[in-house]
C-alpha cells in the first residue's frame, strides 16, 4: 500500500505536538479535547484534527484525546520509540554545546562520537567522548551503526564531509553549516540556520516598534 504523502507543514507541527502532550502527562492530565488543546498551543481546534485525521484521528468522539496514549503514537511516527546513533562533526564552541545538552538522550538521540580535523583538539574528551580525527570517522560510524551524523562545521567543508558521510551509510544530517545541502533522497536532511530565525525575531521586534 503506498504511503500517504504529509505536508511539511504538518511534520512541523508533530514536534510541538509532542512536547505540550509530554507537559500535560506529566503533569497528571488524563484526557484532552481538540479545544482544550487549540487554547495551550494556539493552533485552532480545526488544524489539530485535521493533522491528527493525517495518522487515524486518535481520539473518540464525546471523549476527546487521551493524553498518554496520544503522547505514545504521536512519538512512534516521530520515530521516538527508537534509538539514533549520533556523532559531531566539528568539536567547536556549538558541538560541545550539543554534546552536553543530555535532553537529546531521553528523546533516544545517542551522541556516540566527536570529530575535528584540529589537532589540538585531538583527545579532547567532551561527555565522555574523545575528539577524534576525521580520519578515522568512516570506521567509527560502521563499527557503531551511526545513522545521524551532525555538522558544526565551516560552510567551506560541509559539502565535502557531507559527501563523505554519504559514502559510509549516514541516513540523516543535522547540518548547522551555513550553507543548504542538497543530498541523494535516500539521505535526509535538516538544515538549520540560527542566524535566520534571529533575523526572523529581529524583523517582529521592528513590526512591533512600526505599530506602536
Amino acid at each position: 500500500m503506498a504511503v500517504k504523502e504529509i505536508s511539511q507543514a504538518v511534520i512541523g507541527r508533530l514536534p510541538r505536538y509532542f512536547r505540550f502532550l509530554g507537559e500535560l502527562k506529566d503533569a497528571g492530565v488524563e484526557r484532552i479535547s481538540s479545544q482544550e488543546l487549540s487554547q495551550i498551543m494556539n493552533v485552532t481546534a480545526s488544524q489539530i484534527r485535521q493533522d491528527f485525521n493525517n495518522f487515524g484521528g486518535f481520539g473518540q468522539q464525546g471523549y476527546g484525546y487521551n493524553v498518554e496514549y496520544l503522547y505514545t503514537e504521536i512519538g512512534k511516527i516521530l520515530g521516538m520509540d527508537k534509538t539514533h546513533n549520533l556523532i559531531i562533526i566539528g568539536a567547536g564552541n556549538l558541538g560541545q554545546a550539543l554534546a552536553n545538552y543530555m535532553n537529546f538522550e531521553r528523546r533516544g538521540f545517542i551522541f556516540t562520537g566527536m570529530f575535528d580535523n584540529n589537532p589540538e583538539l585531538y583527545g579532547k574528551k567532551i561527555r565522555g567522548m574523545h575528539v577524534r580525527p576525521m580520519e578515522e570517522m568512516a570506521d567509527f560510524v560502521r563499527r557503531n551503526n551511526v545513522d545521524i551524523a551532525v555538522l558544526t562545521i565551516p560552510k567551506t567543508s560541509a559539502v565535502k564531509v557531507a559527501a563523505q558521510l554519504t559514502e559510509v551509510g549516514i541516513r540523516g544530517i543535522w547540518n548547522f553549516a551555513h550553507v543548504d545541502l542538497e543530498m541523494p533522497a535516500d539521505v535526509k536532511v535538516e538544515n538549520v540556520h540560527l542566524s535566520d530565525s534571529l533575523m526572523r525575531l529581529s524583523y517582529m521586534i521592528g513590526r512591533s516598534d512600526e505599530n506602536e
